[in-house]
């Protein structure tokens, strides 16, 4: 199996949440990081799940439903730049995004750099201490090069003695593929 952005992502989410933890998908989509957190958080986790679209939230719940998963979630109606106003708490132990628009959707309903970038910083906000945060930044097309280079920025700026930022990029693939971002909150 080829390594892809997807993979990386997976991997390091895998190695820092477990059974128990308090999760947050703050870019819903179809569901399939819902379903996967949920997974890792197992029966006494939580699960925090955004997406501006009904569409997405109706896909997720069937595939929770489906997979008979679907309890101690919240699936919210509305953008994850608005993470403070359902989520009070900062023992956040994994935050995850993928920037871009909903799959098979309409692309004109996308991420954008400033309401991304207010997501990461109050999502970092509410971290705990070595929890993390997964970042797939699709670029390309309309506004992938202007949110990559934005949260590239971004995060760039993070004070290195209380965040570590590592960033995953395929330098020999063709058409842009997404990179990935790990954070660490170290304090």
């Amino acid at each position: 199996m080829k390594i892809n952005t997807t993979t990386l992502a997976k991997d390091f989410i895998k190695e820092n949440v477990k059974n128990g933890d308090v999760v947050i998908d703050a870019t819903m989509g179809r569901g399939n990081d819902t379903l996967f957190l949920k997974q890792l958080v197992g029966k006494d986790g939580f699960v925090y799940a955004f997406d501006i679209q009904e569409e997405a939230i109706q896909s997720t719940k069937n595939k929770l439903i489906e997979n008979n998963l679907y309890n101690n979630i919240s699936l919210i109606l509305d953008g994850h730049q608005n993470i403070d106003k359902y989520i009070k708490e900062n023992n956040i132990s994994c935050v995850v995004f993928n920037f871009g628009y909903l799959p098979k959707a309409n692309h004109n309903i996308a991420t954008k750099p400033h309401t991304s970038i207010l997501a990461i910083e109050k999502s970092l906000q509410i971290l705990k201490i070595k929890g993390i945060i997964s970042l797939c930044v699709y670029q390309g097309g309309d506004t992938g090069f202007e949110e990559k280079d934005a949260i590239l920025n971004f995060v760039k700026t993070l004070d290195y003695n209380k965040y570590t930022v590592i960033v995953s990029d395929f330098f020999n693939r063709p058409n842009y593929p997404p990179i990935h971002i790990k954070i660490i909150k170290e304090s």
